[in-house]
């Protein structure tokens, strides 16, 4: 099978929806210029032109509105914003119009608008441009949330998000877009709500969400080395989660880590630890374990990032911990930023 980039399979996904359905358009601040997001809107652009992908002014509650209202009367929207950060501008639209929409009008009026949008990380990005707020989205009833980790599934869920008659937040990590993997051609579907079971493993489940999949399969080989095996999991959708995948892991290993990009409280991390408290209590052998940002706003500094974004070795450390009751001599502690308790 042939290997492209993660930013190209999810060029290929939005072509091939705009050339299936030619109602199907994208907007947004600066999806038109060279650097065309990442690559993302570089096929799209060249060939539709500006008719059907539209670069739009720095007023991201308007034009979100305006995303939602093309919606509605059946043209399906992507919608890309350059950070998550720039969602929080077009919360009212988001939260009090995309996601209850159709409720309100007893299922006759979907919204089918995909909000694409970028979590930022290294050189500078900092508190404003960094924050992974999957959470906030997975909290509103109405929304589904996608975190595409892979090139495959850049494309298929891509994919399967603008054909959803729902509105769909997918969130990018900006380490994913030169990300190489085997994506299959022409058109395919990733289920929406389906976690994927990476490689199987009898000694401990971890959830990992969006980078932290990448994290989760090289702690895995670590540990392979200490015969623990490790059943990695990519959640995918953090809304709805697939519960059922999750706790038919846990009831297999009997130990769970949750790898997540987010801050630990109240996050999907903390979800997720609870689902499987609630419903697999008996079948757990140690407590879950989270694997989290601090509460803590990012650092612009190199040095603080380095010991504010968690790594493997916390994985690894945590697999050993949770298996053999000790960290083992090759993991050595890392310090982690505390929150600060004073006035920002």
């Amino acid at each position: 099978m042939r290997k492209i980039k993660y930013s190209e399979a999810l060029g290929e996904a939005t072509l091939l929806a705009m050339e299936e359905n030619s109602r199907v358009f994208l907007m947004g601040e600066g999806i038109d210029d060279p650097k065309a997001v990442f690559g993302s809107t570089l096929s799209a652009l060249k060939k539709f032109g500006p008719s059907r992908v539209m670069d739009t002014p720095l007023s991201e509650n308007a034009v979100t509105g305006i995303g939602i209202g093309a919606a509605i009367e059946g043209n399906p929207c992507v919608m890309i914003h350059m950070r998550v950060e720039f969602l929080l501008y077009a919360m009212d639209q988001i939260v009090n119009h995309a996601a209850k929409w159709n409720y309100m009008f007893g299922g006759t009026m979907p919204v089918p608008i995909v909000i694409r949008c970028i979590v930022g990380r290294g050189w500078g990005q900092a508190s404003q441009h960094s924050q992974s707020l999957h959470a906030l989205f997975a909290h509103i009833p109405g929304l589904k949330v996608i975190l595409p980790a892979t090139p495959a599934d850049a494309k298929g869920l891509l994919y399967s998000a603008i054909k959803d008659p729902n509105p769909v937040i997918c969130i990018e990590h900006r380490w994913l877009y030169d990300k190489v993997g085997e994506v299959p051609e022409g058109r395919y579907e990733v289920p929406i709500g389906k976690a994927n079971v990476l490689i199987p493993g009898k000694d401990v489940t971890c959830v990992a969400v969006s980078h932290q999949v990448h994290e989760a399969l090289a702690a895995r080989e670590l540990l392979l080395k200490d015969g623990i095996e490790l059943e990695v999991i990519d959640l995918r959708t953090v809304r709805p989660i697939d519960t059922a995948t999750i706790l038919n892991s846990v009831r297999k290993t009997g130990r769970l880590i949750i790898a997540d990009t987010a801050i630990k409280t109240c996050g999907i991390s903390a979800e997720i630890s609870a689902m499987v408290t609630e419903q697999a209590f008996h079948s757990l052998k140690e407590a879950p374990v989270r694997i989290a940002l601090p509460d803590a706003p990012t650092p612009c500094s190199p040095a603080l990032e380095e010991v504010y974004y968690p790594k493997i070795s916390d994985i690894v450390e945590a697999g050993r911990r949770l298996v053999t009751g000790s960290t083992g001599d090759a993991v050595q502690n890392v310090p982690r930023l505390v929150a600060f308790q004073g006035p920002f």
